[in-house]
């Protein structure tokens, strides 16, 4: 695999040390990891993540996802899931190319594909094959970080490559979801970017299914077919990964960090950490501050 080759060499040279590195193209960053990680709850946005060395693994309500250079993650809407780096050394780092999904791009490019039928119903996350030539598109769009006087020029042709090969493919239903915004997926979608930005504040839930235009039993069900949770535990766990966050990166105390993301109880923050993250705060955050929490 070539091809796997040259994106490896690409990525390791563009992100010579561990962590996310955010690229000069638009939407495009890069995962480098020469360990093995602890698996570590996080929120994916929608995006498709091309693995050109080593493993990962993502689970959803206990189901795994794998993903290496065989194969690729689509995600169709910003899910929590639990993600690990599963095979990885210094000699062969895990390296991975992202690139976060546009919708506005991804429905120009379905309009003006005659073949393409309409949305269907599609999981919100997947993995495919990844094909040479879905490969190939990704080495020459990266490669443009190296030239940018022909990245301006280049880069979409290659980004909309890449989306025209998995349109194609199997899972070409969840990026036409997606580009269409209707559909199960699309109203869930709306209230899940509700959600993202308004975490700190409260909510009815008879607001959040008028919101996707659905009854409320209807809208009960369709959220936790899609999201794997209630609308609730789906704030909670941008909650508790923002204050993560905020504890790792920023220095706050747990009571500092649950406050700043809504709780107006300390104890509760903590019984709502314990129950996701299975150790305390405080805990927590010392294993973390051990390994880097940017690789969820």
């Amino acid at each position: 695999m070539q091809n796997c080759n040259d994106l490896a060499d690409l990525i390791g040279r563009l992100a010579p040390e561990d962590g996310i590195v955010e690229t000069t193209l638009e939407r495009v960053s890069l995962v480098r990891s020469s360990s093995r990680t602890e698996p570590v709850h996080t929120l994916y946005p929608p995006s498709i993540c091309l693995v050109a060395q080593g493993r990962k693994q993502v689970t959803i309500s206990g189901r795994p996802f794998l993903y290496d250079p065989s194969s690729f993650l689509i995600v169709g809407i910003d899910l929590p899931v639990i993600g690990a780096v599963v095979s990885a050394s210094p000699e062969a780092p895990f390296l991975c190319l992202r690139l976060e999904l546009d919708r506005a791009l991804l429905s120009e490019i379905v309009t003006t594909r005659a073949d393409m039928p309409a949305a269907e119903q599609a999981s919100p996350l997947a993995t495919s094959a990844a094909t040479p030539g879905l490969i190939d598109a990704a080495v020459r769009l990266l490669a443009l970080t190296e030239d940018q006087a022909e990245a301006k020029h280049l880069a979409p042709l290659a980004e909309r490559e890449i989306l025209h090969r998995i349109l194609s493919g199997p899972h070409g239903a969840l990026l036409r979801q997606i580009a269409s915004g209707e559909g199960r997926l699309g109203q869930i979608e709306r209230v899940v970017r509700f959600l993202r930005g308004s975490y700190r504040e409260a909510f009815a839930v008879d607001d959040l299914a008028a919101m996707a235009g659905m009854s409320l039993s209807s809208f009960h069900e369709h959220f936790r077919a899609v999201t794997t949770m209630t609308p609730l535990q789906f704030r909670n766990h941008i909650r508790l990964q923002e204050a993560r966050r905020m504890m790792v990166m920023d220095g706050l105390t747990a009571a500092e960090a649950g406050f700043a993301v809504g709780y107006e109880s300390p104890s509760q923050f903590s019984r709502d950490y314990v129950r996701i993250h299975q150790l305390s705060p405080k805990r927590d955050v010392a294993r973390l501050r051990g390994q880097d929490a940017r690789f969820g």
